[in-house]
């Protein structure tokens, strides 16, 4: 399917939540965009909310603050800033969205909260440990990914190898159950990965909202919604039909 057919193609009352902070970023902002330019509307979820996520099309976890270690069995080991009440509110929105087969994108702390979720854990500071790869954070698609191909990310991405950004200084460490690694950037740090269920789940260690501009970062956007799409439509069908 073609992106022009993806963005022109609408389904009334498509309604994707997206979990973030307090207050709302450039970030945020620019999901939003990335999403509606698919034919989705957005909900917009702050930590402490309880939203019935059975009346969402699909799940986009944001990035922002660390998720703190406790909840990976470990103690915090570097200055950095927590938010426990959305902790909270994210697990209980994946918790949901898994019994319920929800479509679900991490992107950078979203992903390593999908990872944490699934039992695995996190390195605190990668920082220290990269070697080929650039210390300082990059808004520009200039780190260099690489991605395994015959994966939903590599239909995606038509690509073995991308340029992204980069805003993070912890990764993806031990990954959790039912995860696949799709993407590596040169120092063998996870950047993308997958479930290995039906259910289209997602975690991109990069901020494809900033590269809207570029066509295989909106194909993530649009590939998700397609599939929010589908299980909407599904949900829509008579039983037995």
């Amino acid at each position: 399917m073609s992106d022009s057919t993806l963005y022109e193609e609408e389904t009334p009352g498509l309604t994707i939540g997206i979990s973030g902070p307090a207050r709302k970023s450039t970030a945020l902002r620019l999901i939003s965009l990335g999403l509606k330019m698919c034919g989705a509307q957005t909900h917009y979820i702050r930590p402490g909310a309880h939203t019935d996520v059975s009346l969402l099309d699909g799940l986009v976890l944001s990035g922002g603050t660390h998720v703190h270690p406790e909840r990976y069995g470990q103690q915090s080991r570097v200055t950095a800033r927590y938010d426990r009440k959305r902790d909270d509110t994210d697990q209980r929105l994946l918790e949901s969205a898994e019994q319920i087969g929800l479509p679900v994108l991490g992107i950078c702390r979203g992903a390593q909260f999908i990872n944490v979720f699934h039992g695995g854990t996190l390195c605190q500071n990668v920082t220290p440990l990269r070697n080929h790869t650039r210390h300082r954070p990059l808004l520009l698609p200039l780190q260099t990914v690489r991605v395994v191909q015959g994966t939903r990310l590599g239909g995606i991405m038509r690509s073995p190898t991308i340029g992204a950004n980069r805003i993070h200084s912890q990764a993806i460490k031990r990954l959790g159950e039912n995860l696949r690694v799709v993407a590596v950037d040169n120092d063998l740090f996870v950047q993308a990965i997958e479930n290995t269920h039906e259910q289209w789940l997602m975690g991109v260690q990069w901020h494809p909202e900033y590269l809207l501009y570029h066509s295989g970062h909106r194909r993530i956007f649009s590939e998700f919604v397609h599939a929010a799409r589908e299980l909407k439509l599904a949900r829509l069908e008579p039983d037995g039909e």
